[in-house]
C-alpha cells in the first residue's frame, strides 16, 4: 500500500500527466477550496453525532450504564476526529492563503514586466541627444519671447528728452499770465467825490456811552 501511495504522490495516480507538468495556481486553489468545503461538512456531521451521543448517554444514565458508556466512547472518538479536522482545516487555510499571495505576486510581477516592455518599446524611437537639443531650443525661444514681451511693455524712452524743471517753470509762467489777465478784468468801485455828512455830537456821545458800558460789562464778567 505504501508503494502505491508513493507512486500516486510521484504522479502515478489519476491525472499523473498533469501532476508531472504541475498544476496551475487556479487549479490548486480550486482543489483546496473543495477540500475545505468537504472538511467543513464533515465537521458539521461530527458535531451533530457528538450531540446525539451525549443525549444518548444522558438518556441511559445509571439505568443502563453499558449503553451510556458506549455512547460516551463514540462521543470521544467523534471529538478526536473533530479535533483532527480542525487542525487539517487550519493547515489547508494557511496553504491556500500562501498560494493566493504567491499567485497575486506572480500576476503583479507579470504585469510589471508587460509594462516595462511597453515602456521600452515606447522609448525605442527616442534619441536622448535629440531630446536634449530640443529642450535647449525650447528654453532659448522662451527667453527670446520673454525679452520681446519686456521690450514691448517697457515705457518709451523719448519722454526722458525734456527737462522736468523747465517744464514746471513754463507752467508757472502760464498760470501767472492767466492770473494777471483775470485781475485786469476786475473793475473796482469809484470813490465818491462828495463828502459824507458828519455825525451829530449827540450821536457820537451815545456811541461813546455804549462803548463804555460794554467795557464795564466785560470787566465785571
Amino acid at each position: 500500500m505504501s508503494s502505491k501511495l508513493g507512486r500516486w504522490l510521484k504522479g502515478g495516480g489519476p491525472g499523473g500527466a498533469r501532476s508531472r507538468r504541475g498544476p496551475t495556481p487556479q487549479e490548486a486553489l480550486a482543489r483546496l477550496r473543495e477540500t475545505e468545503e468537504m472538511l467543513t461538512k464533515k465537521q458539521e456531521y461530527l458535531e451533530s453525532r457528538i450531540a446525539r451521543e451525549l443525549a444518548a448517554a444522558r438518556h441511559h444514565g445509571t439505568r443502563n450504564k453499558r449503553a451510556a458508556l458506549q455512547a460516551l466512547k463514540r462521543k470521544k472518538r467523534y471529538e478526536k476526529q473533530l479535533t483532527q479536522i480542525d487542525g487539517t482545516l487550519s493547515t489547508i487555510e494557511f496553504q491556500r492563503e500562501a498560494l493566493e499571495n504567491s499567485y497575486t505576486n506572480t500576476e503583479v510581477l507579470k504585469n510589471m514586466g508587460y509594462a516595462a516592455q511597453a515602456m521600452k518599446k515606447a522609448h525605442e524611437n527616442m534619441d536622448l541627444e535629440k531630446i536634449d537639443n530640443l529642450m535647449q531650443d525650447i528654453t532659448e525661444q522662451q527667453d527670446v519671447a520673454q525679452e520681446i514681451s519686456e521690450a514691448i511693455s517697457s515705457r518709451a524712452g523719448f519722454a526722458d528728452e525734456f527737462d522736468e524743471d523747465e517744464l514746471m517753470a513754463e507752467l508757472e509762467e502760464l498760470e501767472q499770465e492767466d492770473l494777471n489777465d483775470k485781475m485786469s478784468n476786475v473793475r473796482l468801485p469809484s470813490v465818491p467825490s462828495t463828502l459824507l455828512p458828519s455825525r451829530p455830537a449827540s450821536s457820537r456821545k451815545r456811541v461813546e456811552d455804549d462803548d463804555g458800558m460794554k467795557q464795564l460789562a466785560a470787566w465785571a464778567s
